[in-house]
This record gives structure tokens, sequence and C-alpha cells, in this order.
């Protein structure tokens, strides 16, 4: 079956990594994703969840406010509150997540440092891939 999900949109909280017992890196965080204009507008809030590599990336260089677009799938789950009521919880599992613009020196939710460029490891995840500023082109 197909279960495919893209949404761009802007982070209402920083985003905060945390671990499980085995160690894995997870966050979870919520976009704000607006549909349409002026009186007709309507603002969506989307929750995403992120492991590993995703997780520490999303962590690293986005901030209340920044603009992601985040590609991965949809999934539920059912879960029971304080109160002891049953609940079910809708949420993107990211596979990927990019910057939706570009850096800007004024940017207030970005590092102050260069954007870093990553590609995938041999062992499926990500690591740095070192600038030199010499490109070959």
């Amino acid at each position: 079956m197909l279960n495919v999900a893209a949404v761009q949109g802007r982070l209402v909280a920083d985003p905060e990594l945390r671990y499980t017992p085995n160690g894995i890196s997870v966050t979870s965080f919520t976009i704000a994703n607006d549909q349409g204009s002026g009186d007709n507008k309507k603002t969506s809030f989307i929750d995403v969840v992120a492991w590993r590599k995703t997780a520490e990336m999303v962590c690293q260089w986005f901030g209340k406010g920044s603009p992601i677009i985040v590609q991965g799938y949809i999934q539920t789950r059912s879960y029971t509150d304080r109160d002891g009521n049953k609940r079910k919880a809708v949420e993107i599992v990211a596979d990927s997540v990019h910057f939706a613009e570009s850096k800007r020196n004024d940017s207030p939710y970005q590092s102050n440092s260069a954007q870093p460029s990553y590609a995938e490891s041999d062992d499926g995840g990500f690591e740095e891939i070192p600038s030199d500023n010499d490109l070959p082109f």
C-alpha cells in the first residue's frame, strides 16, 4: 500500500533530542502549515517524529520558526492518557528533512555557522561532507 507524506511549514517550538532506553536518538516536533490566504487562511498543526541521524540533524539545525520540509509516512498509534481515556495519535514519521529556504545572515532561527552538507554514509546514517570552499566549477 502507498503511504507517502510531504509537508512544508514552520516549527512551532524548538525540537528536543531524547534517547530511547537502547540509546536511539528521537525527536518529536510540530509544524504549522498554512493553506489559503486572507480570510480563508487556515493553519494545520502537524505532529512529526524523527529518528536517529535525522532527529540529530533537526535538533542541530532547526529551531522555533524555522521553515522545514518533511518527507515520510503517516503513522497512527493508540495510547491511554493520564485520565485513562483511550486516544489515537496521527503523525508523520520523517524519512528526510530539508531546509525550506536558503540561509540568511540575519536569520533568527538558524545557527550562525555555515549549514553543512550531508551525505548518506555506508552505515545508513549521515556524515558531514567537508567544505573547503574550493568548488570545481
